[in-house]
Formats: structure tokens, C-alpha cells, sequence
């Protein structure tokens, strides 16, 4: 019968990330992510996986010190949960839920809260999955993304006033990031070398404290992207969807 682990400092340096598992060689986004990860076990984030090379897994975190500009006490939130579709239809994601659930009840949380948006997003976590445990919107911003919460008492957390500007004063293609998803490090490499060669400014903002992504003016997972003043998305850029931003009129 296939277990789930939890990642400890003791474990992660044998364990196999599973978000990357398409690309198993160490490399420099699998080690920036491990890395990251491990400060921040070690500040209470929960890395909780199948225990094989398998793509099912789910990271949360105290509200209070999850990289998220999300306010509010004593609740949980999911920053990423993932059964890829060979896993599906086993009950993994079930049992990842209800491992949540319960350890926030066992531990007193007020509840759990995770990011949304009215349309689902690729790099976010599957919303109407979440809404069958009793997830509800309280939460949204101008461009649609929202918070949805699950909460034990009736108090429920909410978008920092800043976040919910989603504006900031410089004109270029500008993104917010930190390493967390392994994923960021390939594709910011990636704009960085296509905004090179074709003359396209770039402001990169890397996020390296809890603050500094306390701080972030719009909905952060661990990426935002901005252009002309106004946020974009929290889905990772290529050269397309640059592209596409870049010559799209900004209302």
C-alpha cells in the first residue's frame, strides 16, 4: 500500500521533488527549490507527498509565515496541491485534503485558506475540488483572482490592501517571483534571454524574505507579472504569452 511522508531537513536531500519529476537529474531549479523549501520546513511549512517518484503532493503553511499577501490569524494556507492525471481517480487528493483539515483542527486553526480566481488558472491549485470540502470566496480583487477559505469559527482572512492596488508605477514587463516552484527558474531564464533579444524592458523583483512577499502589490503564489502599470497574471511567462501581453492595448 502506497504512503504519504512529510519532508524534514533530515529527509529532503534524498527526496524527489515531485513537481519536477518530468526532469529526475539534480539541476539548479530543483536545488533552489530544495533549498528554499528547507528554510522554510524548518520555519513550519508542511511538504507532504506520496512516498514514491510520483507527482502527488501538498505545501501549506501558518498564514502568518507563508510567502502570500494574505492577511489573517491562525489559519493554514495551501500555496500548492497536485495529483498529476496518472494519479487520479485513487483518492490522493482526498486524502491530502483531509490531512490538512484535520491536522488544522488538531492544532486549534481557525481554518484554511488557499488562492483562487473566477476562471482557473494552470499554476493554481484545482478550485472546485476545494469548494467540495466547503471552500467559499471571501474574498476577490479587481481582475478576478480570489481568496477562498474554509473556516472552523466564522473569522476569515482577506487580500492586504496593497495587493489588491494590482498596480505599481513602472510601464515594463515586470515580475515578481521567488524559487519556491522550481518551474520559475526555467522560465525566468528563459524571458530574460528573449527580452534580451528583442529590446523588451524588464524589471525582475526576486522575493527573498517573508516581508518582501508580504509586500507584493497583487495575488502572489510565488509569481506575478505586470505591464504598463497593471497586473497581468499569476501564470508563468513564455515567449508567446510575452508576446501576446506586450502587443495586447492595457485598458
Amino acid at each position: 500500500m502506497e504512503e504519504f511522508i512529510n519532508l524534514t531537513t533530515d529527509n529532503i536531500e534524498n527526496e524527489v521533488l515531485c513537481c519536477i519529476l518530468r526532469n529526475p537529474k539534480k539541476n539548479d531549479a530543483v536545488e533552489l527549490k530544495r533549498s528554499w523549501l528547507k528554510d522554510r520546513i524548518n520555519e513550519g511549512y508542511i511538504y507532504r507527498k506520496l512516498n514514491t517518484k510520483s507527482t502527488v503532493f501538498i505545501e501549506y503553511a501558518p498564514l502568518e509565515i507563508a510567502w502570500t499577501p494574505i492577511e489573517g490569524k491562525n489559519y493554514y494556507y495551501i500555496h500548492c496541491m497536485w495529483v498529476d492525471s496518472e494519479h487520479k481517480g485513487r483518492g490522493y487528493g482526498k486524502k491530502l485534503m483531509e490531512y490538512v483539515i484535520n491536522s488544522a483542527k488538531e492544532n486549534n486553526k481557525s481554518g484554511i485558506c488557499m488562492l483562487g480566481s473566477i476562471k482557473q488558472k494552470n499554476w493554481l491549485s484545482n478550485q472546485e475540488f476545494a469548494k467540495k470540502y466547503g471552500f467559499k470566496v471571501v474574498d476577490e480583487t479587481k481582475t478576478g483572482y480570489q481568496l477562498l477559505a474554509l473556516s472552523f469559527d466564522n473569522t476569515f482572512p482577506k487580500f492586504s490592501e496593497k495587493s489588491k492596488k494590482e498596480e505599481i508605477d513602472s510601464k515594463d514587463l515586470t515580475i515578481y517571483y521567488d524559487y519556491q516552484c522550481p518551474f520559475i527558474y526555467q522560465s525566468i531564464n528563459k524571458i530574460k534571454e528573449y527580452c534580451k533579444n528583442n529590446n523588451i524592458k524588464l524589471n525582475l523583483n526576486f522575493i527573498d524574505t517573508l516581508e518582501k512577499a508580504k509586500n507584493v502589490p497583487s495575488p502572489f503564489n510565488n509569481y506575478a507579472v505586470f505591464y504598463d502599470g497593471k497586473f497581468i497574471t499569476v501564470n508563468l511567462l513564455d515567449e508567446k504569452i510575452v508576446d501576446r501581453i506586450i502587443k495586447k492595448p492595457q485598458n
